[in-house]
């Protein structure tokens, strides 16, 4: 399968982001590319530096504006690409969504975002709603696609129930970077963990796992942070954990890998992790902690 990787710098103008990214969809394309993935929330800046209510008006409904824009371009070029949309499901429910486009245009699924962070300069919990409508893999022409977001990177519970469901890619649209108060030994350590915990779960499920990270620095309107540089480092890691590209921390890119999908069931065979599972034994898991 060749899979496109598109990591881009954002503005405030949503017009021009998106006009950006269908530039880079088509160039893709030119390259062969059957799979698109998108950085999360990728029509606007990375509002949740702060809290307000004005910011909500960037929410729309799915199926909504950006999800018939790009489902033409999808139909026209013949590809599938995964979207990461700010949801408004009602007045007051909103979600961190993700949406697959099959490559006629449809819909072909939509997954919303599990876990939610509230730290400083990541103030979501503001402003979405945990996802309701569980880890399930969506189904589409190119197989099932294990559609995760951001935060959700960081827990191999989530990787492990898309994997038990059947995904044979886990695939993560990330906003994710450094503040400039970090010194540059931790900000090597918050990456190195972030590239790391991703590449556990290849390893674990014997998949490969796609993040796909915005890039630049987008200001803290505030005032309160030094606004946030997203760190780009967009990768793949194939079912073993090994490296299969990895992107720069600063320049937007567009990159297309043809990546072997018979490895996972080869990579299984040899590591049979699921069959090994002491399903019996893990009934602890669902406990938020053992005391």
């Amino acid at each position: 399968m060749k899979v496109a990787l598109i990591q881009q710098a954002n503005t405030a103008d949503v017009t021009n982001n998106k006009q950006r990214l269908k530039e880079k969809v088509r160039e893709a394309a030119k390259q062969g590319a059957q799979l698109v993935i998108f950085q999360e929330l990728h029509n606007s800046l990375y509002f949740c530096q702060t809290e307000e209510t004005d910011l909500f008006d960037l929410a729309e409904p799915i199926p909504g504006p950006t999800t018939d824009e790009f489902g033409a371009l999808a139909k026209e070029l013949g590809v599938v690409i995964v979207l990461s949309l700010f949801e408004k499901r009602a007045t007051g429910l909103y979600h961190n969504t993700a949406v697959v486009l099959e490559k006629d245009g449809t819909m072909a699924g939509k997954y919303r975002k599990m876990h939610i962070p509230d730290d400083p300069a990541y103030y979501e919990k503001f402003y979405f709603t945990p996802g309701d409508i569980g880890f399930k893999p969506i189904e589409t022409s190119l197989g099932k696609l294990g559609v995760l977001v951001c935060w959700d990177q960081w827990y191999p519970e989530a990787a492990r129930l898309m994997a038990l469901a059947g995904a044979e890619m886990l695939i993560y649209p990330t906003a994710i970077g450094w503040e400039s108060t970090d010194t540059d030994e931790e900000k090597q350590r918050q990456l190195g963990a972030w590239v790391t915990v991703q590449r556990g779960h290849a390893v674990a499920n014997g998949l490969h796992v796609v993040a796909v990270n915005r890039v630049g620095y987008e200001p803290d309107p505030s005032g309160q942070t030094n606004g946030i540089t997203f760190w780009g480092n967009s990768f793949v890691a194939g079912p073993q954990g090994e490296f299969i590209y990895q992107a720069s921390n600063e320049k937007e890119e567009v990159k297309v890998l043809e990546l072997d999908m018979k490895r996972s069931e080869n990579v299984r065979r040899w590591w049979p992790f699921l069959r090994d599972r002491r399903i019996d034994e893990f009934g602890d898991l669902t406990k938020r902690f053992i005391d």
